[in-house]
């Protein structure tokens, strides 16, 4: 049993993408010729993981892959960036989860996941793994696991009075309301926003309407991320939930895969390195590190490390 406490413990998703590069997207029914094939690293608990880990956050893993080719290289990708790997469970049940991705030559993307190994994720896994979740910092999780499997380690964290950052993507609409009171950090992009509160979000102001009528339902501050418009911050103890909009740096992006899983493995390394710091500055400073990773090509092979930027980031 682990006697170690780690700063950030992820309950996620890992995938191994494979990503083809061509000058649009294909159609419906249309063959089209790419000019780049290679296979990274993905999923949404895994990026964010290795994001935080890459800032200098200590760092653990709790996810399943299959007993298969991908599988074993995942375990060794968590490795050679430094995150713990005693919570990655191998099955033979199913195979490690896969993304196929498709990004255009304008840095957009159309994205196929099959899951695989990660809906077999499970409260036993959860238990083996309480001895590092009760003790971490912060807790991060995502809906590319069983939703159940999700929400299960949301309330074991809070009873352990453990932080937590939930990032509801991919998006359910009748997301459990348990969620939105078990989230200390409830943060989402625009598209999830509006499928989670059936209202538009388009503007900064619409963000905020969205993020106070999440709130409502329990959450203690919500991010809302609006791409190249940055995000918005809302914080439930605030009488009037006051709304702050922390601006972008523009930059050309080259590929904005996996862009909002650096912002969530940045905040929750500053979350849990500079407890005190207000949580708009902490998402100002996560903006900037996944500004730098969508100036790449890939999702992880795109992600700083602490050495890659500006010291006053720490």
């Amino acid at each position: 049993m682990t006697e170690e406490a780690f700063d950030v413990v992820v309950v996620g998703s890992c995938m191994t993408d494979l990503v083809s590069q061509a000058q649009r997207l294909p159609r419906a029914g249309e063959t089209i010729h790419g000019h780049k094939f290679f296979i990274g690293f993905g999923g949404k608990g895994a990026n964010q993981c290795i994001q935080a880990a890459r800032l200098g956050a200590k760092t653990a893993m709790v996810c399943k892959v299959g007993r298969d080719y991908f599988g074993e290289n995942y375990i060794q990708n968590f490795r050679d960036n430094g995150v713990s790997t005693e919570f990655v469970g191998q099955t033979a049940d199913a195979a490690t989860g896969v993304a196929s991705i498709i990004v255009n030559d304008a840095g957009e993307n159309a994205i196929v996941i099959v899951a695989g190994a990660n809906m077999l994720l499970s409260g036993e896994d959860l238990q083996h793994a309480l001895p590092a979740l009760s003790r971490a910092k912060v807790l991060v999780c995502q809906l590319e696991v069983s939703p159940d499997t999700t929400l299960q380690a949301l309330r074991l964290a809070q009873e352990n009075n453990v932080k937590t950052i939930f990032n509801p993507a991919p998006a359910i609409p009748d997301l459990d309301p348990d969620f939105y009171r078990a989230s200390d950090v409830f943060c989402c992009n625009e598209s999830e926003a509006q499928l989670l509160t059936e209202m538009a979000v388009a503007s900064i102001e619409d963000a905020g309407h969205a993020g106070r009528e999440l709130l409502r339902r329990g959450c203690r501050s919500v991010i809302v991320t609006l791409g190249s418009q940055g995000c918005v911050v809302l914080s439930g103890q605030e009488a009037s939930s006051m709304l702050h909009h922390v601006p972008t740096e523009t930059v050309t992006a080259v590929d904005t895969t996996g862009a909002g899983d650096s912002f969530i493995g940045a905040l929750a390394f500053y979350m849990t390195t500079f407890p005190e710091m207000p949580l708009q500055e902490m998402a100002s400073r996560a903006n900037q590190v996944a500004g730098v990773s969508v100036l790449k090509i890939g999702t992880q092979a795109s992600y700083p490390s602490k050495k890659d930027l500006p010291s006053k980031l720490f």
